[in-house]
């Protein structure tokens, strides 16, 4: 089977993207044709476009990568052949709930909403990350939830996998992320103040604050730091990507969440939860269904309250006072990842998904 993969996301290091790619490398009885153009101008597009138009006639099925829902409605004039498009998330949902850049029901909401709406109904299967995610776009866009299907995110096992720990005096509590509200980095702060008092505690938080919206939420919370005087909590600009796995293995406990009360966080695992227990660590996430569809408390995760410090705060210091229950999580969780979520297992789910679209399509 030929499978062209087509993206013009910017950022080719995506979780979800390297997790797409790994799987349809994994087969090798499938023959992956990459058309992808991560440059941030604008002619990537184009460029694409045209690249497209030589690959397409040796490919049997097209695969559009996360972040191509402007351009999908242009590649299914292009071609009848199937089409499998990883929406991953709405842009209609991040835009308007999450974000709430604009109004649901203003001219630009609704008219991401057709579009999402519309690109289910052009591609031959949608694919999600969780099942609670199908029920949203199903229920949300009202189509058939036959058309859609999901494979979990999963982790590079080549670059996260257990390390050594550096012995520190400290017992660190590690997060990083890209400061969306979706994340909840407020109620991590305002868990560090609980806690302030334990002087053996140190929370790390890696990532900034890159464009108007993350940054203006990054600001906000530099602002709730220093109004809270706390010095048990290091903020980390920037780590080079290729040297996160080294923060990650000398952390304690791993905060996965998504801990926001968001209604968009109920219905997604966050892709750092992947990446700590493929490093066999302790994580922290939210009790939400998306997570419960994975994970079991206690077993091989740890889960607390929904924007509930005094509830993360509480789970950290079990857990640090726990040790048995900190490894159990953690070799759990370990097992958990290679028994459902290693490269070749996704790989599996991933060409089933193929085959069936390819068979579907080819009865009309």
């Amino acid at each position: 089977m030929k499978v062209c993969y087509f993206s013009c996301y910017s950022d080719k290091n995506y979780t979800r993207t390297q997790t797409i790619l790994n799987a349809l490398e994994a087969n090798k009885n499938i023959e992956l044709i990459k058309c992808i153009y991560s440059s941030k101008s604008i002619l990537r597009y184009p460029k694409a476009i045209l690249n497209f138009l030589r690959l397409k006639k040796k490919s049997d099925i097209i695969f559009l990568g996360f972040r191509s829902y402007e351009i999908l409605p242009i590649i299914r004039i292009l071609t009848k052949k199937p089409i499998i498009y990883d929406a991953f998330v709405s842009a209609y949902d991040t835009l308007c709930n999450e974000r709430k850049k604009f109004k649901p029901n203003s001219i630009f909401g609704r008219l991401l909403y057709f579009l999402d709406k519309y690109n289910c109904i052009i591609s031959d299967k949608v694919l999600l990350d969780t099942k609670e995610h199908v029920k949203y776009f199903s229920n949300t866009f009202h189509i058939n939830k036959n058309k859609f299907d999901y494979l979990l995110v999963g982790a590079n096992e080549k670059v996260f996998y257990p390390r050594k720990k550096v012995k520190t005096k400290k017992f660190i509590v590690f997060f990083y992320g890209t400061y969306r509200p979706l994340q909840g980095i407020e109620y991590i702060i305002k868990a560090a103040k609980i806690l302030e008092n334990e002087e053996d505690i140190e929370f790390r938080i890696i990532g900034g604050g890159s464009g108007y919206y993350t940054k203006t939420y990054y600001d906000k919370m530099l602002k709730l730091l220093n109004s809270l005087k706390l010095k048990n909590l290091k903020l980390i600009d920037y780590v080079p990507f290729e040297k996160l796995p080294l923060e990650i293995s000398n952390a304690d406990i791993c905060l996965g969440g998504h801990f926001s009360g968001i209604e968009k966080a109920n219905r997604v695992i966050s892709g750092k939860t992947f990446q700590f227990i493929a490093m066999k660590k302790p994580t922290i996430v939210g009790d939400n269904p998306a997570n419960k569809e994975l994970f079991n408390h206690r077993k091989n995760i740890y889960m607390c309250k929904m924007a509930d410090s005094q509830s993360l705060a509480k789970g950290i210091m079990e857990l640090k006072n726990n040790f048995k229950l900190r490894n159990r999580i953690a070799k759990n969780g370990f097992k958990l990842f290679n028994e459902k979520l290693s490269r070749k297992i996704l790989s599996k789910r991933l060409t089933l998904i193929l085959h069936s679209v390819k068979n579907e399509k080819n009865r009309y």
